[in-house]
């Protein structure tokens, strides 16, 4: 057997419990993939989006549901050596990778503040583009459990607002394109398992602009939950559920739609 044939099987067998049940559950519960659907998967070489594409390559065989899958890679400009570890890796993982060159690395160098913001817009861009050219009217993300619970916290603690990472939505820009995030319920520390039973390297952020200008917020973040479970050890379930459970009739303002709202309005909706 094939080594990727041994990593294969462990995703429904080893991983199934702490992995591939809660990608399928989050596939259910949150509607993600339907019938007819084409998916652009997106592979970075990150842990997250390896494991990704090996749970949809599972779902597409073997899943109820009948759907495209095509496993896009953009290459913002990595270094020679980056590019082949991903690639390697992908060619260990038996993932088709469909390559395509971008600058972005390059552009975003110069720029002083907030590059990762820059960066991440371009790059996410250039992924609805290329996406939208193969056809593809959804794009799967690598985003899970614990991006989630930080996500909301950053907002609440750095943004001032309540604001989570959905499991799914429309892009802005991009007509006809679904974001998605099907590892959204799956914990990033069983992640980490998965990979390191594969024996991968995969990349990092592989971005010498981040490691040279900025400091990254939510490794404080994921520090702080981190101390925080040690006295309470599902501060990340709270939080996570905190966004399913917003009480309306106890905020001082919301927004939606772009709208502002204040609980003191004469024509309050919610009265």
């Amino acid at each position: 057997m094939e080594k990727y044939q041994t990593i294969d099987h462990s995703i429904i067998t080893k991983f199934r419990p702490t992995i591939y049940r809660l990608f399928v559950r989050a596939i259910d519960e949150y509607k993600l993939i339907k019938d007819g659907d084409k998916v652009a998967v997106c592979i970075s070489g990150g842990k997250d989006s390896m494991l990704l594409a090996k749970c949809m390559e599972e779902f597409q065989k073997h899943g109820p549901i009948e759907f495209e899958a095509i496993y896009l890679c953009m290459n913002p400009g990595y270094s020679e050596k980056h590019l082949k570890e991903l690639t390697d890796n992908a060619k260990l993982l038996n993932i088709p990778l469909d390559i395509f060159e971008t600058n972005i690395f390059d552009v975003v160098h110069d720029i002083k503040e907030s590059p990762c913001y820059l960066c991440a817009r371009m790059r996410r861009g250039s992924l609805y583009n290329k996406a939208r050219e193969l056809g593809c009217n959804k794009l799967a993300l690598g985003h899970h459990y614990n991006d989630v619970i930080e996500t909301t916290m950053l907002n609440v603690l750095y943004a001032g607002n309540f604001k989570t990472m959905l499991p799914k939505l429309q892009a802005d820009n991009f007509e006809g394109i679904e974001l998605i995030r099907p590892l959204y319920l799956v914990e990033e520390e069983y992640i980490k398992r998965f990979i390191r039973y594969t024996g991968l390297w995969p990349l990092n952020c592989a971005c010498m602009v981040a490691a040279e200008k900025i400091g990254n917020k939510r490794h404080e973040i994921k520090d702080m939950i981190a101390e925080l479970k040690k006295n309470f050890k599902d501060v990340d379930k709270s939080i996570f559920k905190s966004a399913t459970n917003v009480n309306m009739n106890s905020i001082l303002g919301w927004e939606k739609d772009g709208e502002k709202y204040s609980f003191l309005d004469p024509e309050n909706p919610l009265e």
